[in-house]
């Protein structure tokens, strides 16, 4: 891993067992990058690593790769997918939107549907919204008791330990955006009618809950960063910032998990192609 993207590591990732406080931490923070044009090209240029990198993973086909993306409204996730992935070929990733459970999914335990939702082996299963709204919408909402709520992390931890050791890696990335920058991008969906489609109502609601969300994700983050998946805390109030900063992650990672494409049971020279 080069010491660049080991640094970033580093200054982004949720040690386990510490504490972190939000407030303290700059969404705008751009002091791991240089030029914004310049640092554009370069996540293009990560985002064909990955996608070689990806296709080894694929036809090595004994590992996955989990990328859990985490956020509020408007924070980047949709964006983050499109910026990092987009050269990736479509036969070995997935995504999966979270939204409510349906009634079917109601009538099961709330990892249910999220366990059927995991990469298989030999792919890339990107998360757009996760279990960790259980812990999130589903604490500030009051939408399960109290007891409950409390559980929950123990048990996402013990759940993620389950995947990491059957083989998935697991990268969680906290999408860190602020209320002002928050409130431009809602308005921006307002003012251009090709973002209609974006703008939720109930985004409004959520909004007036900021200080509860941000205490839930502080409780998330100390609590749910684990050595086998640890959170990351992405600056998002510059797109360029965070899809630099998760590229980054991405192909340092699976640099370290390092596929192999198999050695075949054959020798190429034995063939004629007529």
């Amino acid at each position: 891993m080069a010491e660049q993207e080991r640094t970033l590591m580093n200054k982004l990732r949720v040690e386990p067992g510490g504490k972190v406080r939000l407030k303290d931490l700059n969404p705008r923070d751009k002091s791991l990058f240089k030029d914004e044009e310049e640092t554009k090209a370069a996540t293009a240029a990560l985002a064909k690593d990955i996608d070689i990198l990806q296709d080894r993973l694929y036809a090595e086909g004994s590992r996955a790769l989990l990328v859990i993306l985490q956020g509020t409204d408007t924070s980047g996730k949709d964006g983050t997918i499109r910026g990092v992935f987009n050269a990736t070929g479509p036969l070995g990733v997935s995504v999966h939107a979270f939204g409510p459970p349906s009634r079917i999914e109601l009538q099961h335990d709330y990892l249910w549907r999220v366990h059927e939702a995991c990469p298989r082996r030999g792919t890339i299963g990107i998360f757009n919204r996760s279990h960790y709204e259980d812990v999130l919408i589903g604490k500030v909402r009051k939408l399960a008791p109290e007891k409950a709520i409390e559980q929950r992390y123990e048990q996402i931890n013990a759940f993620e330990k389950i995947l990491a050791e059957n083989g998935t890696t697991i990268l969680k990335f906290m999408l860190h955006i602020s209320k002002d920058e928050q409130k431009e991008r809602l308005q921006e969906r307002l003012d251009d009618p090709a973002k209609h489609w974006k703008f939720n109502p109930s985004d409004l609601e959520d909004r007036q809950h900021w200080d509860e969300y941000q205490e839930a994700y502080e409780i998330m983050l100390n609590r749910c960063s684990t050595p086998w998946a640890p959170w990351h805390i992405i600056p998002a109030d510059r797109k360029w910032v965070r899809n630099a900063a998760i590229a980054s992650i991405v192909k340092a990672t699976l640099e370290e998990m390092d596929p192999q494409y198999p050695k075949v049971s054959w020798n190429p020279g034995d063939f004629k192609i007529e």
